[in-house]
């Protein structure tokens, strides 16, 4: 959703033209389905979220994916990796001295992202969510939790192909 929201230098998509480019995007290849990954909820992400079948909540530890966001922001800054949208190029003053960093946001939403989304499993969780059209499952601890789940989607991507 990133590629969606963001124009060139860091310019927002007012959220009518975000709302229609996810739109276009989510209605490209019916037949096929899609992913989508983000955080959108408050600026018309949610068409995604009431339109999916199955939603996968990564929930890594705080202290697993600071550093690693830290390590990819400094890639960026330095060009060394692609940015997350056509011409959105990191620079020191929003890395380091804005509220608007993403290291920052990180920092500061963590537990009400997660807060909002243990809401969301009680609704849509597989094990006891009420909600019979779509679930949802968390994958947090990402030791044996994740070599778990790995290996139910091997089994199922080999029943149905039985």
């Amino acid at each position: 959703m990133d590629r969606l929201m963001w124009k060139p230098g860091w310019v927002e998509a007012p959220n009518d033209e975000f709302q229609a480019r996810l739109r276009a995007e989510l209605d490209k290849e019916p037949d096929k389905g899609w992913v989508a990954d983000g955080n959108y909820d408050r600026r018309g992400g949610l068409v995604a979220l009431e339109e999916s079948t199955d939603i996968i909540w990564l929930d890594p530890p705080l202290v697993l994916y600071l550093p690693r966001l830290i390590w990819r922001t400094f890639l960026r800054l330095f060009r060394l990796r692609e940015p997350c949208s056509a011409g959105c190029f990191e620079r020191p003053t929003e890395v380091f001295f804005s509220k608007e960093s993403i290291v920052w946001w990180c920092i500061s939403n963590h537990w009400k992202v997660r807060a909002r989304n243990e809401g969301r499993m009680r609704e849509l969780g597989i094990e006891n969510g009420t909600s019979p059209r779509r679930r949802m499952r968390r994958l947090g601890g990402w030791g044996a939790e994740l070599k778990k789940w790995l290996q139910e989607v091997e089994q199922m991507i080999h029943s149905k192909q039985e």
